[in-house]
């Protein structure tokens, strides 16, 4: 029996091939249409794609940041700020040994307009995972300060937001005496790139002399690895390099660290934040800009976030605000570090529920589905799409379909930032 899953009835948890899920009269009026498979098209549908290229990291949608720094550069203030727990945070190195994990809501106008448009009875926004990390040291790669402990939870995570001090505090001790934060740039790149190296040579000597010259696959594997060795010993960062899709599965094995996408938050004080002005700020970027020329770049403030967090209401921060000429930068910071891991949503949306579902860039329809339930995968038959720029222009689902911009999609549909999707699925084929 073929049921359709009508995903704004469905409750997360439940299980959708259930008919009880879904309420009668949304059953009695989607069986006028018989359930047919989109027809193949040769140059295929809109979404549809042929680039299969693979991506850096893991390929999953439980993917998480992991903040990192120097010690005392503001990294486990900055994670109590935008997760709002109690981290700790004190003024002396290695205050964090364990990492705090927690998830933040990621900022999104558009589904805020179909939760004001359904009025649903549950509203799950999408989450982005938070790693706070304790602070690395110069040697760190040799074990300094815990070193090999921390670099293995950087290793844990898909993601980087590297911290850097950019305030004057004498009641804040920095680890090597003074504010230098290209030379903590510097420190932080040359450790991560020293256990990539380590990582890559202890590689290559896992495998014999005879493998080498008879395994046709390790010799490949091994002039994959050769290279890449040359690429960090020359000072590289994998991320910014171009890879094949041969390259980047033996880099998907090994995780490097330097294969990490990296944000740089450039912490200042209060009032150089106010005034966009500090004197670190041009060499900061001079020097990203040279070596890391793809990675964002944000400046921000521990010191006016717990300001605008310490004052009553919403009405007071936004007066501040005004007063001050400066917004809160962790809206911007939490949705670049949630797409910059390559991180995208799609929708459903109904009276019942909108919720966000997670997936990474290029996942097909029936990847997302899974998502949702495992039974949909197996047994996907088609995803019923509309944008969400087509949803607000046209005024709703009814009028998307009048205008023709509701599609039946796929198995090789590759799911759009914001799309709204209800899928169709052989709920027997899916238990099987």
């Amino acid at each position: 029996t073929i049921l359709r899953l009508v995903a704004r009835a469905c409750v997360a948890g439940a299980r959708p091939a259930a008919a009880a899920a879904v309420p009668r009269r949304a059953l009695a009026s989607r069986r006028r249409r018989r359930a047919m498979p989109p027809k193949k098209s040769k140059g295929g549908a809109a979404g549809e794609t042929t680039d299969n290229r693979l991506l850096l990291g893991r390929f999953k949608s439980t993917l998480k940041c992991g903040v990192v720094g120097l010690p005392n550069v503001g990294k486990s203030t900055f994670f109590s700020l935008l997760t709002k727990t109690a981290a700790e945070a004190a003024n002396y190195p290695f205050c964090t040994i364990e990492p705090n994990t927690a998830r933040t809501p990621v900022p999104d106008a558009r589904f805020d307009e179909l939760v004001a448009a359904h009025k649903p009875k549950s509203e799950v926004p999408a989450f982005f995972q938070l790693w706070d990390i304790a602070g690395l040291v110069k040697g760190a790669a040799e074990g300094a300060g815990l070193g090999n402990k921390f670099l293995s939870h950087i290793s844990a995570v898909d993601g980087i937001m590297h911290v850097l001090r950019i305030f004057e505090d004498d009641d804040v001790t920095h680890v090597d005496g003074n504010v230098d934060p290209v030379r903590d740039l510097e420190t932080i790149h040359d450790e991560l790139r020293a256990k990539d190296i380590q990582t890559v040579k202890n590689r290559l000597e896992s495998f014999s002399k005879a493998k080498r010259e008879t395994d046709k696959r390790i010799k490949a594997e091994c002039e994959i690895l050769a290279k890449v060795l040359a690429y960090l010993e020359k000072g590289g960062q994998v991320r910014h390099a171009e890879w094949n899709g041969n390259e980047i599965e033996v880099l998907n094995e090994l995780l490097l660290l330097t294969s990490k996408p990296a944000v740089y938050l450039l912490n200042l004080s209060a009032k150089d934040y106010c005034r966009k002005k500090n004197k670190w700020l041009m060499k900061v970027k001079t020097w990203l800009d040279e070596h890391c020329p793809k990675d964002p770049i944000i400046p921000f403030s521990c010191a006016y976030e717990q300001e605008l967090l310490d004052l009553p209401d919403d009405a007071a921060r936004e007066a501040h605000c005004k007063e001050t000429g400066a917004q809160s930068a962790l809206p911007k910071i939490i949705t670049t570090g949630y797409h910059h891991l390559r991180l995208i949503h799609f929708f459903t949306a109904g009276s019942d529920e909108v919720k966000c579902w997670t997936i990474r860039e290029q996942t097909k329809a029936p990847q997302a589905a899974g998502t949702i339930h495992t039974d949909m995968e197996k047994g996907f038959i088609m995803a019923e799409v509309m944008s969400f720029e087509d949803w607000k222009e046209k005024g709703g689902e009814q009028a998307c379909r009048k205008a023709g911009r509701y599609r039946n999609e796929g198995k090789n549909y590759v799911v759009q930032d914001g799309d709204i999707i209800y899928f169709q699925f052989n709920a027997a084929k899916g238990k099987k």
